[in-house]
Formats: C-alpha cells, structure tokens, sequence
C-alpha cells in the first residue's frame, strides 16, 4: 500500500491504493432518454467519416501528454492540452501545453499555454502548472489549472488558477489572483488543492471541482464567467481515495469520475478512474451498488483500468463527444515496457490515449469495460451526411442558407434568414442532428414527417422546446435556458429515436447540459430533409447523422469452471503449503486459518512478512484462485496498513498482492505490483504501486484470474465480492514469461490496533479468459 507523503516530486510517490468497480457489477436501469443501445459498436477498421487511431494518440508530436484536457474548437479542430512535463524526452518543462488535430493522428504542436511573461503572478517561479481543464464559458475560453505553490503563504500552498482567451489557441491571460485560493490542513500545511474541473448545470449554474488525496474531492459554485468562487465549497468525495475529477450529465444523472491510486510508478502504476452519480451536482454520489463515494469503505464504479496489455496506470481523464453523440475518453497512461521519460524513479512518460465511451445499464464504461485498446480504432468524427460541410454550412448540403459573417474563432458560418432544407433527405427512422447556434431570434429544426419533430431553442427569450406531431396528437415539452451574451455560442442536439426526442443545449459541448427537454414515446420520423428555420440566427458545424449506438452489455469478464484443487482449513495443519519466514502464531482451527496480523510488509527493501503459499499453484492456462477472508478493519479510523489478502508471488521483488487493507481512514481493496522499475533490468531496483478493485467490506471473497497471452507473460486480473456471488472484476498486471509465480496468503502491514485474519478456503477452478479484440 503506498503512503500520502509528498506530492512535489510530479506524483511519483505513490499516493494512494487505487479503486476499480467491476464491468460485473448488478448495475441500475438506463436513465430516461440515455442513448439507445442499438448495437455493438466494432473495433474493426474505421470508415472514411471515422478516420482510424491508434494509441498511444500523442506519440508523433510527444513523448509525454499528461492529464488531457480536450474541446471541440468552433473552427473543426479537435484541441488537447497537457500539464507541464517536457514534452519529449530533454525539454525544459512546458507551462502546459496545446495541441491540435482533426483525425487524432495527426497533430499541430501550437505551444505552451503561458511564458515565463505570462505565467500567474501569484505563482512562485518555480510552481508547477499542471492539470489544465478547458471550457467555453459565456462566449470565450476558459482554463482551470493548478498552481502546485504560490506566493500567498510560505511552503507549498496550491491553489486553483484560471486563464482566459478568445479562441482556444489563446493568446491566454491569467487572472490576478486564484479562482480557490490555498486551504490550510488541520494541523499545519495546506490541501492538495489540484486537478480543477468546471461544469454548467442544467439550471445554467457554474461549479468547479477540485482536490486530492490529502483533502478529499471538493465542490464550490462559481460566478456566471466562471472566474470567482462563490460560497462555500461542498465535498464530494472522501479524502485518500480521489483526484482528477471531472462532471458530465448523462440523461437524469450527474456523473462524478475520479482517478485513484498513484499516478506515477513507472512499470508499477495502477491510476484507475471510477464513477459516482447523483440528481445533484453537488452530491451525494453513490456507485452502481449504492455506495456513497463518501464513506469510509468508500465506493466507486469502474470506468478505465489496465487490462492487461503494454498499458497501465490510465488516468486522469477528460470526456468529449463527436459530431454524431458518441461519448470518448481521452486519458494519459504508460507504456510498461518504456515507463520513464527520464532516469528511473524520475519524470514517467505519460502519453495522451483515447478510447470510446459506452454507457451500459446507466454507467460509463470505456469500451464497455475492456479498457485502454492497442489496435487501431474508429475515432472520433466531425463528419456530417447529407453532403453537408459542417464548418460550412451554406457552402453544401443545404437550399438557403446564406453565408454569415465570418467569426473569429469558427470561421465560415451560415445565416438562417426563412427556411433552408438539406438538398438530400435524411433517412426514415432513428436521426441526430447536431449544431452550433448564436444570436437573438429563435432557431427551430424540423426533422421528419409522420411524425414531424420540431425542436425551437429562444436563446434570447430563454426557452428550449420539442415538440412531436403525430398527425392526431401534438406532444411537447419545454424548459428554461439561461441567457448568456449574445456572441456567445451553444451546441444544440436533436435525437429523435425509438426512446423518444430528446433536445438538448451545452456550452463547451462537454456533456455540460445546460438545458434538456424530452418527449416520451417512440419517436422515429419518416424519410424527409431536415430544416433550419429562423428570422435571423447564426448556425456553424451543422452534423446530421444516424445516433451513435453505444455497446449493449458489458465485456465478458472470467467465470470460474469446475474445481480443481481446495484447501477448506477444515483440519489442523498446513499440508499442501510452503512457508517464505515461517510464522508460528498462525494457526487452523474452527475451519479457518487464523493469523494475527503481523507489523512487517513485503514491499520495499524490508521484505521481512512471511508469505503462505500453495504448493499446487496450477501451471499454464487459464484458471480462477479464490480465497475467503475476514478481518474486522472497523471504519474512519487510522490503523495503517493492516491487510489480509491473496498474492501472486514469484519472490520477494516481483509480486502481485490483492488485499483487503486500512488506507488512512478509508477501507479500499488493493491490487498492488512490486517490479523492477527498469523493465529490462530484472534484478535492478524495484518499485511499488497499486490499483483498487471492489468495495471493502469485513468479510470478502478475493479472485485472481490467471492467463498466458501470446508472448508467455502471465496476466492475473483481480476480482472481489462482498457476498461471494457477484463480483466487481478490475485491473490486470503482468508477469515475465520466464517467471513461474505461486498463490499464496498473506496478513500484514501493522500489528496495531491487534487484529486477527481469518481464511475460510483457498480454491482453484477451471475458467476460461476473456478475448479482447481491441487489447493487443
């Protein structure tokens, strides 16, 4: 388990255990008007209108891109932004840094978000400015970042800055003082006050959101231009779990995602990201098992973790999404075969990568739970059918459209002055139609006949209204939708689909819903082209497309087969196992091994815990061990790192341990990895880091899942459950292919407060690996 120490050294201390839910959780129903499963989605070569990727997406201009950030640009470019490591191996550390694409296979490099000029003020010149989160507030730029010490108070004080700009390029100015200025620690010290996130609510109000480990995850409300905090900041997430957060709204929910555990240990990274959702933005979150992502045995549903192939530690994220209403997630990780972007145990390579996001049963869940892809992909579009140019609307496509002036920032856009029509009818049945729209005088799209779908936004007079015409029945619905400048642009969505027509208004275009109405009921028009009507508003990046279809069910994930080999502990004795430093004080009895938990610890230099291991580990192939542990941690209080768990264990330096462990005042499962920092110097200095599975709970079953992939290694992915029948399945670490690891037990960490762990059963069974066709 790692330790909450010191984050000045780029997060290379490993922070904190990490959590995963699993793709097997029993999850809630779809939220109403969520986007129709219509389909699986294909890993297989992409189309002309979604030109194909391959990860990492920063390799040709980067070596590392850390904590993205990503927004749709008004001018069809997609536009990144990173923390401020070198940007390749050798460089000076950028103050942040912005990058552009339109296929995300080929990049602009456009420079650094600040100069030594025109850094903030208030930040020491030797701050680091990191995490950057880019929005479209009120008709300009805005972006948070971190500022890891300022000049306010002496030690490192973080706060949260915020620049502005009129296009997403920049020229970008920093305020004069923090938008969250620095929090004082009980005790001394301040909060990690990092990884800011902004979000507009559907009620038009502005929050950022912003924390760490040391502090927990925050809330405060911020002023209309999103450049003052406002009132007092509300937690959302239990302290020495979450950072990097970022907010979507997702049909009915406000979808909190936070990544945990450390986010650079080389080889050994296990940075995951889970979710929480809520009809509040301001909380409470709770997973898909109902668990609060405040409590102590705190909760979180899987999004991303590592699955086995040459990446791990995927984290710290953004979610976009493309022209047709697909959600993705752009995120940094580490290719374990070339971790460092320096010395070991110095700056870790974090390239940018990207992957899908599908929700299944109400959840986000990256390529629905097979995680980070290593093939190549369909990527995100800014394609329209119809023969429309998107960032040009009048130019194709459309019967009278006029041009309109041309903006700053987008360039080309189109004046609605009547009725214009697609010169090209869309298709009967499901359609989306997506554009942005500026100005004062209300826009109306009219989509189908039989039924006949209108959908009139009045930016001016505040109103968003959907409207379906059957012929004998009109239905609609309207809501409020708060004013902003008049030059300011917003993102409008019309779905109409089997579910029903769901109209919805953003601002950044980042699941930032500021305005939702829906009419219920199938709602699928015959063949007709589409129509713009207005008596004088500006549209740009007008997209008419089928809906995107996210994934139907979750990836498969291991099931266990026929058993075996079991020891039950049913009698006294320890038959069948080797011990590496035998400990006397464990005993069998009452069908369970008992075993004071120890104060010693496998990882690092110490190396002085004594390891149970089973003398009839299976070879090769496919197979589930499956042990069941008590050990009454209690809850909130400090009794750091007592533990009781199951590891695979090649030797005191290469391990994998999965346990049930006290983290400070929280209960997390851990599934932590001590390797060779240097890949290919096996016998060289080792490191330690970790990723979470399921929710802890004083009695929980432990599963490791063992495969050989094609070049020998052997993969175990950890799985956890609270009642033994459903499991939560997370992360995945790898082992050498000339290694031959055994399954053993283990119960240590700290011998205070004294506790005593309790094994009923360590079972092997038959199972068969799930295949990925996207992992590599």
């Amino acid at each position: 388990m790692t330790h909450l120490t010191s984050r000045t050294t780029m997060r290379a201390v490993a922070c904190v255990a990490a959590f995963l839910a699993s793709a097997g959780l029993v999850a809630a129903a779809p939220a109403a008007g969520a986007r129709m499963p219509s389909g699986a989605v294909s890993t297989a070569a992409a189309d002309p209108g979604h030109p194909a990727y391959d990860n990492a997406v920063s390799d040709s201009f980067s070596d590392t891109f850390a904590d993205p950030s990503v927004i749709r640009g008004r001018d069809g470019w997609w536009y990144a932004y990173a923390t401020s490591d070198p940007l390749k191996a050798g460089d000076p550390p950028g103050a942040m840094h912005i990058a552009r694409t339109r296929d995300w296979s080929s990049w602009d490099y456009l420079g650094t978000v600040f100069t030594a000029a025109t850094r903030p003020s208030w930040a020491t010149p030797t701050a680091g400015l990191w995490a950057p989160d880019i929005r479209y507030v009120a008709g300009r730029y805005v972006l948070y970042f971190t500022v890891t010490d300022t000049t306010l108070n002496a030690g490192d004080d973080s706060a949260i800055g915020v620049a502005t700009a009129p296009s997403p390029a920049g020229p970008w100015t920093a305020t004069g003082a923090p938008v969250v200025p620095p929090r004082p620690a009980p005790g001394g010290g301040f909060l990690w006050t990092f990884d800011p996130a902004g979000f507009t609510d559907v009620a038009g109000n502005r929050y950022l959101y912003f924390g760490s480990y040391f502090g927990g995850l925050w809330a405060t409300r911020v002023s209309a231009d999103g450049l003052t905090s406002v009132g007092n900041a509300t937690q959302v997430a239990i302290d020495n779990r979450y950072e990097g957060s970022f907010v979507v709204r997702h049909g009915d929910w406000y979808y909190l995602m936070g990544s945990s555990a450390n986010c650079c240990a080389g080889p050994a990274t296990g940075y995951s990201v889970f979710a929480g959702r809520s009809t509040s933005p301001l909380g409470p979150f709770v997973d898909a098992e109902g668990t609060s992502l405040l409590t102590s045995r705190v909760g979180g549903t899987i999004v991303l973790t590592q699955n086995g192939n040459r990446f791990v530690g995927a984290g710290h994220h953004a979610v976009f999404t493309d022209a047709e209403g697909r959600d993705f997630i752009a995120y940094h990780a580490l290719d374990r075969n070339d971790p460092w972007l320096t010395e070991p145990f110095g700056i870790n390579r974090r390239p940018m990568l990207l992957d899908r996001l599908d929700w299944v049963d109400g959840w986000p869940r990256t390529r629905a739970g097979f995680g980070p892809s290593d093939t190549s992909q369909p990527g995100p579009t800014l394609a329209s059918g119809l023969g429309i140019t998107p960032t040009d609307p009048a130019a194709s496509g459309f019967r009278g459209l006029a041009d309109g002036p041309e903006d700053p920032v987008g360039g080309d856009t189109a004046l609605v002055h009547g009725t214009a029509s697609t010169v090209a009818a869309a298709a009967s049945g499901p359609l989306h139609v997506r554009l942005d729209v500026r100005g004062d005088e209300p826009l109306r799209v009219h989509v189908g006949r039989d039924p006949a779908v209108k959908v009139t936004v009045d930016l001016r007079g505040g109103r968003l209204t959907a409207q379906v015409d059957d012929g004998s029945e009109v239905r609609s619905a309207t809501t409020g939708l708060r004013a902003l400048p008049a030059a300011a642009w917003r993102t409008l969505t019309v779905e109409a689909t089997a579910q029903g027509l769901t109209a919805e208004v953003t601002e950044s275009d980042l699941a930032d819903v500021v305005a939702r109405a829906t009419v219920a009921g199938p709602v699928l028009p015959s063949a007709a082209p589409v129509r713009l009507s207005s008596s004088n508003a500006l549209v740009d990046n007008v997209v008419v497309s089928p809906p995107a279809a996210d994934a139907p069910t979750l990836a498969p994930v291991p099931e266990a087969g026929a058993l075996l080999e079991a020891k039950e502990f049913d009698s006294p004795g320890l038959d069948g196992f080797t011990w590496v430093r035998p400990n006397p004080a464990v005993t069998v009895s009452g069908g369970s091994l008992r075993w004071p938990v120890e104060g010693t610890d496998l990882v690092g230099g110490g190396n002085d815990a004594s390891v149970l291991l089973h003398n009839g580990t299976p070879g090769d192939g496919d197979w589930i061990a499956e042990a069941k542990t008590r050990l009454d941690l209690g809850t909130d209080s400090v009794r750091n790192y007592q533990q009781v768990g199951m590891v695979a264990y090649e030797d005191d330096d290469d391990f994998a341990r999965l346990s049930k462990v006290a983290i400070w005042n929280t209960r997390q499962t851990e599934f932590g990895r001590e390797t060779a920092a240097v890949p290919d110097d096996p016998d060289g200095p080792t490191i330690y880091g970790g990723a979470i599975i399921g929710t802890a709970a004083p009695t929980l079953w432990l599963r490791l899942a063992h495969h050989r992939n094609a070049a020998g290694e052997h993969l175990y992915r950890a799985g956890t459950s609270r009642d033994g029948v459903t499991w939560t399945w997370g992360a995945t670490w790898t082992f050498r292919a000339d290694t031959n690891p055994r399954i053993g037990l283990v119960a240590h960490g700290g011998a205070s407060p004294a506790a005593t762990a309790e094994v009923d059963y360590l079972r092997f069974y038959g199972s068969s690996w799930p295949e990925d066709p996207g992992a590599g």
